[in-house]
């Protein structure tokens, strides 16, 4: 087996695949090269002598400068490696695209939702106003998990979350619009929207956000009844009897919205897991399905790979003033912009939020950007859209689940059980991960790493999200766990 990869040819580092000791031969390329420090699995090892502020190169890209002279053999890290990038930048439109290829049509079985929308879920969801209530709203889950009903959906949960009152402005709004975009989720076959009646998210407002709504979704204001808990079921017993007759029907893939993310990422997350979800999302694309890909602060430094992409000098436009105002926003804050690598990325490996983003942006494919999403914004357009939204994993995984999306692919190197409303994949970047969290992992894209064909893991990849779609529970739904998260930017009183 091969102790090192190296990743194009452009590169002056390769990626250690296992543990190396201090003064340990490695052959590679036809040549030896000692290791001159311990270099764990997943860490980077110079192939050169490099001077003090050269550039490291990894994707075939500048991943940063060295902050020292590193010799042939010496590790590559945060210690030794620094960013290189800077502040607000100017772009230049500098068109490229790849041969976009069309797939043959597949159905999957989903539930037709009044408005055309399609759920691969049929759930029953308690949506809180406001956080005053989540207690209530969670017991009411509880309580009505235990009817006979319950077994006609999918599953009874309460979306819980911190916010809904003492926010002003964007706060607010984006509360606001997260909960409404909830509310005409299509893998919910019945909402039941929770108020309390003194908070700022008032339920006429909230009324007036989600202008003509279904039958579907139900409106209880717990200050204005004697006994909430069983004015709560009885409006869930409506609802799940109208759901008792919702079947799955055939409908085209091109009905499906994937939304794609990573986090606890590691150096292999952008040479297997996100490769292998940038795979999917072109094969999903070429039969007309939707992909969206978010977490901005994780584009800075790979944003003109998707900058070039896109499909107009208008969607350009778009996707700089996200880099830009996201940019703004760390300023403003007085923040660094470029700290983004967390302390397990950096134990796996990942040394600058340039070598980060160059692995993070793989899960995007290399289709053409069609549309560019503010925060809290639905998807509109077919193919790949852009998704304004932070790294944080459960603020941008909500922000995927309230676009639209009916699943979201997480791709993890270190392993997290969270899902956000939506069923959410975890695909391990490794082997040792999926071996070790089975009960989280659902599908190991570490084989490309011991020989495995991609093209092959490809398709085995697509058939498992397509029985997802079907139904198939994934981990974290087994588990049972679900939850949203929403951006706060602002005061709170």
């Amino acid at each position: 087996m091969e102790k090192l990869l190296k990743i194009s040819d452009l590169d002056n580092v390769a990626v250690a695949l296992a543990d190396l000791k201090k003064g340990e031969e490695i052959l590679f390329a036809n040549s030896n090269i000692t290791a001159l420090d311990d270099i764990p699995f997943g860490h980077k090892i110079a192939l050169a002598d490099i001077e003090k502020g050269s550039d490291i190169t990894k994707y075939g890209h500048r991943i940063g400068h060295a902050l020292c002279d590193l010799k042939r053999g010496n590790i590559v890290n945060e210690k030794n490696l620094k960013t290189a990038l800077g502040d607000l930048n100017n772009y230049e439109y500098s068109p490229h695209f790849s041969e976009e290829k069309i797939f043959p049509s597949l159905d999957f079985n989903g539930y037709i939702r009044e408005d055309g929308e399609v759920g691969v879920r049929n759930e029953l969801w308690i949506i809180p106003l406001v956080s005053c209530v989540n207690c209530l709203a969670q017991e009411l889950a509880n309580r009505f998990s235990k009817t006979a009903l319950a077994q006609f959906t999918d599953g009874v949960f309460a979306l819980s979350h911190a916010y809904g009152c003492s926010q002003l402005g964007c706060d607010h709004a984006n509360t606001r619009k997260i909960l409404a975009d909830l509310c005409k989720h299509p893998n919910a076959g019945g909402i039941l929207v929770l108020g309390l009646g003194c908070e700022n998210n008032k339920m006429s407002e909230f009324k007036s956000e989600l202008g003509e709504v279904s039958s579907r979704v139900r409106f209880l204001e717990s200050q204005a009844v004697s006994d909430e808990i069983d004015a709560g079921m009885a409006i869930l017993e409506e609802l799940a009897q109208k759901m008792k007759d919702d079947v799955r029907r055939p409908v085209p893939i091109s009905k499906l919205k994937i939304g794609l993310k990573c986090g606890g990422s590691d150096a292999f997350s952008g040479i297997t897991a996100n490769v292998l979800i940038g795979k999917f999302a072109d094969m999903a694309i070429g039969r007309g399905a939707s992909c969206v890909l978010c977490e901005v602060p994780e584009m800075f430094g790979a944003e003109t790979l998707l900058m070039n992409r896109a499909k107009s000098k208008e969607v350009f436009e778009k996707i700089v003033e996200m880099i830009n105002s996201f940019k703004q926003y760390f300023i403003s804050n007085n923040m660094p912009i470029y700290e983004n690598p967390s302390p397990g990325n950096k134990a796996g490996g990942i040394s600058t939020l340039e070598e980060k983003s160059l692995g993070c942006v793989q899960k995007g494919g290399t289709t053409r950007v069609n549309d560019v999403l503010k925060y809290a914004q639905r998807v509109k357009e077919t193919g790949l859209t852009l998704l304004e939204s932070p790294g944080n994993d459960p603020v941008a995984a909500t922000a995927l689940a309230s676009a639209g999306c009916q699943i979201v692919l997480f791709s993890t190197g270190r392993g997290t059980p969270f899902s956000t409303a939506v069923p959410t994949v975890k695909i391990s970047s490794n082997t040792t991960l999926f071996e070790k969290k089975q009960n989280w992992i659902d599908f190991n894209a570490g084989s490309i790493l011991t020989g495995t064909s991609l093209d092959n893991l490809s398709q085995d990849f697509f058939d498992y999200i397509l029985s997802v779609a079907n139904g198939k529970k994934t981990k974290a739904e087994e588990n049972g766990y679900k939850e949203i998260s929403i951006f706060k930017t602002g005061v709170t009183l």
